[in-house]
């Protein structure tokens, strides 16, 4: 299981996160404001605040999967 942060700030974004990974085997979640989501839901991320960076948990912590989520990556801000 790896934790990393994605940026998702335009529609478009949201729309290539989710078709990057929902062909990927594995649980992705996002985490915000105590809630868990599941990441491969195009819907539910809509109703995140998305000017901010977000918490993804990544069940299954493979080559692959990290390379579907590298565009979307960013370092983890102190005041998250």
């Amino acid at each position: 299981m790896r934790i990393v942060y994605v940026s998702l700030p335009t529609p478009h974004d949201v729309q290539a996160f989710v078709g990057k990974i929902s062909p990927l085997d594995g649980q992705f979640d996002l985490l915000a404001n105590g809630y868990v989501l599941d990441a491969k839901s195009l819907m539910g991320i809509f109703g995140l605040d998305l000017t901010k960076p977000l918490k993804l948990r990544i069940e299954k912590d493979t080559k692959e999967t990290m390379q579907a989520v590298k565009r979307f990556l960013v370092e983890e801000k102190l005041s998250l």
